[in-house]
């Protein structure tokens, strides 16, 4: 939820060999679509894309399909009825079973209930807060909100949306996935795509965390795959 609204979270998969999307349910309807009616595309993506934010979901896009990088933005699309919707897509690599990068996969989060009308001056104001606080949640926050443009309230629901997911206590994923972003070493150009792996991958390190499938996303594309093979 944020703030009162449900958050909608749905799943996509690309296949880098033949260049093949898919959306889970709730991604084909924020497109404004139902789910089956269509088949998702590379230019059905671009054709849904902001006309404010054309060149950068192109180059989100193109990093994907051409040099086999995760999918990975934060930009507003436009769906069937004209309406705009302000979006996440945390983005990972998705493996075969023989561990091979065959594509990419990961998540469309909707955070339109909670777009601030003046970001900068959500940024100017939460900050300082951040800093001062050092709690680890507030920190793992000011990450999320440097690196995706998005508010002190979206930034939390993607946090608590990754603790339920994972089953894992907020703050021990958050301190993990501190520890995980700052011991990276990766320079400006790089550590976006590290803050995705790494809030997608953060439950699996936390210490006492409960037993959890390593990628179930991957493993359950690469289950369709062999199944679609198999047709």
């Amino acid at each position: 939820m944020i703030g009162g609204t449900p958050q909608r979270v749905g799943t996509f998969w690309y296949w880098f060999a033949d260049q093949r999307w898919e959306w889970s349910p709730e991604v084909a309807e924020l497109h404004g679509y139902r789910p089956g009616a269509v088949r998702p595309t590379t230019e059905l993506l671009l054709a849904h894309r902001h006309p404010e934010d054309s060149e950068q979901v192109a180059a989100a896009i193109a990093a994907a399909v051409e040099n086999g990088q995760p999918f990975s933005s934060r930009h507003r699309l436009v769906d069937t009825a004209g309406a705009v919707r302000h979006v996440m897509v945390v983005g990972d690599h998705l493996y075969d079973d023989a561990g091979q990068v065959v594509g990419t996969t990961g998540y469309y989060i909707d955070i339109t209930a909670t777009v601030a009308s003046d970001k900068r001056a959500v940024l100017t104001e939460t900050l300082p807060e951040v800093v001062e606080a050092r709690a680890a949640i507030e920190q793992a926050k000011g990450i999320l909100m440097l690196a995706y443009g998005i508010d002190a309230d979206q930034a939390f629901n993607v946090l608590r949306w990754r603790s339920q997911e994972t089953n894992v206590k907020l703050r021990a994923l958050s301190e993990q996935f501190i520890a995980d972003v700052l011991g990276s070493g990766a320079g400006p150009t790089a550590l976006r795509t590290r803050i995705d792996h790494v809030l997608l991958t953060v439950h699996q390190r936390v210490c006492g965390a409960p037993e959890f499938d390593l990628d179930a996303v991957a493993d359950a594309a690469a289950a369709r795959e062999r199944e679609r093979t198999r047709r």
